[in-house]
């Protein structure tokens, strides 16, 4: 099995500029896997699935009637970052995640950004992601977006664009750590013939990021994740970073909330708890606060965090900043923030809410990614030219009936690489999720989760839809 028989196609390829000429940081790549046998390759790439499935790296598909859990479907030809496309998505990541975060101190307290006409007061307050429980909060720091997810994409032209903010419950990461424990032992000569940064110090890091939320005097802080429990499909990153950090791992019912304090019970008592890192919505956290028939969360925790006895992470009312209507102001809103231009540009995207925008989108509707503002895993969403014109009617209906729910934006056409077909190879398209930790300094771990629509011609990459993923190799300096 070789490169020889593929083809690019029309597209961006992150590996060929035209057929059977790599790019300058693949080739060595490419040399390699071409001296392979197709038995080789193909042995290599079932014994990648099989440490995962031994890994245990799974994900949950809600709603799926041939079982809960399934295991992450994988590609094991890397894809590779050269050192100034990282360069330009690190500090590209950093602005934003900043400005963001000052975004949504902003908006719970002084709400400048709205006296001053840069955004509407009506577009925070309609958004199902804006918490008015969280209004006067002061995190510890000052810092609401500890763990971050931005999705990036890249056109026909190579050039990047984000696509959207995660600032909830960011998922995924244990999926980069783990494909790159068994990269190292699949393509191990490969790998070390490269000059390719680690991530697996991430665990350490989201430990000390944690730490520093905790004040000083505590001598010997606790932290736990915070899990609704086994039924999440995320569950098994939860239990991974766990055990990755040496943390507790628990469930609301293992919290209490006593003199405005949180406590762990063990088996040898109550334990008090100093940072939590949640993988708990907000409408779920606090029954006393939000939704009082919740029973994952921890009866009393806004009232423990309000009055700085536990910190988490992120901080309730976060998401505000996940809302895809608000994510077309985010130019706008790292220009207020930070005097600056935004270094990695949106993807051009029309707001229902808006009449003339919303007329727009419903016009070209066949040639427009329509979404819903507070969406996620791919649900909910059309994609005009490969929709019927039944899907399209029923859209325009939706948006119609609840245009603040809908953005629309021009189909991207997504880079792509090549994946393992039976004996060859062929293009799919990919995005890119980097993960910013927010502590002393903003931290972006170099890589993150390349996501590869499996299906051809596909632009879902969204595991929930049917998507893969590869490990994402960032080299340190740029090729000789």
């Amino acid at each position: 099995m070789n490169f020889d028989s593929y083809n690019p196609e029309n597209f961006y390829d992150e590996f060929f500029e035209a057929s059977g000429q790599p790019r300058a940081e693949v080739k060595k790549l490419v040399d390699r896997i071409n001296s392979f046998s197709k038995r080789e390759l193909s042995n290599r790439q079932k014994a990648a699935e099989s440490a995962f499935m031994q890994m245990g790296i799974t994900f949950g598909v809600y709603g799926d009637t041939k079982g809960l859990e399934k295991v992450f479907p994988f590609d094991i030809i890397p894809r590779i970052i050269n050192a100034s496309d990282w360069n330009l998505i690190e500090r590209g990541v950093t602005q934003r995640v900043f400005a963001l975060n000052k975004f949504i101190d902003d908006v719970y307290n002084d709400q400048k950004i709205i006296k001053d006409g840069v955004i509407s007061k009506e577009l925070i307050l309609s958004s199902v992601a804006y918490r008015k429980e969280c209004e006067g909060l002061k995190p510890p720091k000052g810092i609401w977006c500890h763990i971050s997810g931005i999705d990036l994409v890249r056109d026909d032209k190579g050039n990047f664009f984000v696509l959207e903010d995660n600032l909830r419950c960011p998922s995924g990461v244990s999926y980069v750590l783990g494909n790159r424990t068994v990269m190292k032992q699949t393509l191990p000569v490969v790998f070390e013939s490269l000059p390719i940064r680690p991530v697996d110090d991430y665990a350490s890091r989201l430990s000390d990021m944690l730490r520093n939320l905790i004040p000083d005097s505590v001598m010997k802080p606790n932290i736990v994740i915070l899990t609704p429990g086994i039924h999440n499909s995320a569950y098994f990153e939860h239990s991974f970073l766990a055990q990755q950090m040496g943390e507790e791992l628990v469930e609301g019912q293992d919290l209490v909330v006593m003199d405005d304090f949180v406590y762990m019970r063990t088996t040898k008592g109550f334990e008090k708890v100093d940072a939590i890192y949640r993988r708990i919505d907000d409408e779920y956290l606090d029954p006393t606060v939000f939704n009082p028939d919740s029973l994952l969360g921890v009866p009393g925790i806004m009232q423990s965090y309000r009055a700085g006895k536990v910190a988490l992470a992120n901080a309730p009312g976060a998401g505000i900043a996940d809302d895809k209507a608000i994510y077309s102001f985010v130019p706008e809103i790292i220009k207020y923030y930070t005097g600056e231009d935004a270094i990695i540009p949106n993807v051009p995207t029309f707001v229902c809410e808006d009449a003339k925008e919303r007329q727009h989108v419903i016009d070209n509707i066949a040639d427009f990614v329509v979404k819903t503002t507070h969406g996620s895993g791919g649900y909910g969403m059309l994609i005009g030219p490969f929709s019927t014109r039944e899907q399209q009617q029923q859209m325009i209906e939706n948006i119609q009936r609840e245009p603040r729910n809908y953005i629309g934006q021009p189909v991207v056409q997504l880079s792509r690489v090549p994946v393992i077909v039976k004996d060859h190879f062929e293009g799919r398209h990919i995005d890119l999720r980097p993960y910013v930790l927010y502590g002393d300094e903003i931290y972006v771990l170099p890589g993150g989760l390349t996501r590869v629509a499996l299906e051809k011609n596909s632009l879902v990459v969204n595991s929930s839809q049917g998507g893969g993923s590869k490990d994402t190799w960032v080299l340190a300096y740029e090729p000789i």
